[in-house]
């Protein structure tokens, strides 16, 4: 048998997959540990993507890897729906007790972040008897048909999947790299209640804590609390979209805790069981409570491997203050690109380890080109980038936050020597 070569698999991936699945990079995983993996011709690589934040505690960690072989012993799967388990349970007890909404809450799990999306939509119109959601321009929320309807970007993820689900309206998310301000933002849910739909309509309104392929803009504890006291006005379910911000990328467990308002419901995903594909909806018992039984639910929603994977998650987090050094490692990055006094950065924007930062022209202009260049050149050198933002100028940094202090200072480095 011939040796496994990029190459090869890529022509066979060619044949046989549809060209809507993109690929970054034309290279194969063997293996990863930590913050580094290797293509199948053996060649290593800084991974600064972490499969989009999702190897938040890093590919392959031991505790969580132990956890889920002592799973695999026991059984992989019942359909909670048809038979629980206690790890499904544990967990949302877990969840319900760190989660940033005071009072009584519920949990729910299910299998990807746009399932939990959906799902939100789902209690938020049957607590409320109301059908309109309210999203953001540049969100990001999923590729499922109503996610694909609450996002707010149109190239590549809504172009000819047409028409969008109906009673969904997009109002201006405030981002002063993008020159909208919050009175603009806020003035332009107001133009949706006055032209589009009556707020008593509304069921819900979702943002995200940060946007994550909008260009990691950030939502101000002052705009959260204009938004909360806007659905409250009008009896409007509050939706903070966690997939991508959650389980320490920001510096805090959730993003919500750092904007001193408390949503109706929220969205995880992505971090939650470091690898494993589990999400969940967690929100007031009043508000997860509305829908039928049976109204809930999926095949492998809450599936136990993913469960026994988030609770290991938990512990890692705790174990290994992954908080504070979300924060070690979002200031480190910040203050090495600042140090550089490169004219080609432009703006730098983080919390925690969430961080993005711009390339521009030399007339300060967003420089997609130059983006794409950096991206291209890392790969080459052996550090793995992703970019986003409304023109594709941003470069994104979803490192690991387990990664060394000597890894990440290597991944640096390649950045410097290819700027």
């Amino acid at each position: 048998m011939s040796k496994l070569t990029n190459q090869s698999l890529l022509e066979r991936r060619t044949a046989v997959l549809p060209k809507g699945l993109g690929i970054a990079f034309p290279i194969f995983a063997e293996k990863a540990q930590n913050s580094e993996l290797w293509d199948v011709e053996g060649k290593r690589y800084i991974d600064f993507i972490g499969g989009i934040s999702v190897l938040n505690t890093g590919h392959n960690h031991p505790k969580i890897t132990a956890r889920v072989r002592e799973q695999l012993d026991k059984f992989t799967h019942t359909a909670a729906q048809i038979v629980n388990y206690e790890s499904y349970v544990t967990l949302a007890e877990k969840l319900c007790e760190l989660a940033p909404i005071s009072g009584d809450k519920k949990a729910v799990f299910f299998t990807t972040g746009a399932e939990a999306v959906e799902n939100t939509m789902k209690i938020a119109r049957a607590s409320t008897g109301r059908h309109g959601v309210i999203s953001f321009a540049g969100g990001w929320h999923g590729r499922t048909h109503m996610c694909m309807g609450l996002t707010g970007k149109v190239i590549p993820y809504k172009n000819n999947f047409g028409p969008m689900p109906a009673s969904i309206y997009h109002a201006l998310f405030p981002a002063p790299e993008l020159g909208v301000t919050e009175e603009q933002a806020i003035a332009s849910i107001e133009t949706i209640f006055q032209s589009s739909i009556h707020p008593s309509d509304v069921a819900a309104m979702i943002v995200e804590p940060v946007q994550g392929e909008g260009g990691f803009h950030q939502v101000t504890p002052t705009f959260a609390k204009k938004l909360r006291e806007i659905c409250d006005e009008h009896g409007i379910l509050l939706i903070f979209d966690e997939v991508q911000t959650c389980f320490g990328r920001t510096g805090t467990l959730f993003a919500t805790e750092q904007l001193g308002v408390e949503p109706d419901l929220m969205t995880s995903a992505k971090s939650l069981a470091g690898g494993y594909p589990i999400s969940a909806v967690i929100g007031r018992a009043e508000v997860m409570d509305a829908p039928q039984p049976g109204g809930l639910g999926g095949t492998y929603s809450g599936n136990p491997l993913g469960c026994v994977a988030a609770l290991a998650v938990i512990e890692v987090i705790e174990e290994e203050g992954l908080l504070e050094r979300s924060k070690v490692i979002g200031n480190t990055i910040a203050d090495f690109l600042k140090g550089l006094n490169s004219d080609k950065i432009g703006n730098i924007r983080h919390k925690g380890a969430m961080l993005a930062f711009e390339l521009v022209d030399a007339d300060g202009n967003p420089d997609a080109d130059a983006t794409a260049k950096l991206r291209a050149a890392a790969f080459e050198k052996g550090l793995l980038l992703a970019s986003c933002g409304r023109y594709g100028n941003a470069i994104r940094v979803m490192v690991p936050l387990t990664v060394s202090d000597e890894v990440l200072q290597e991944g640096l480095d390649i950045i410097k020597e290819v700027l």
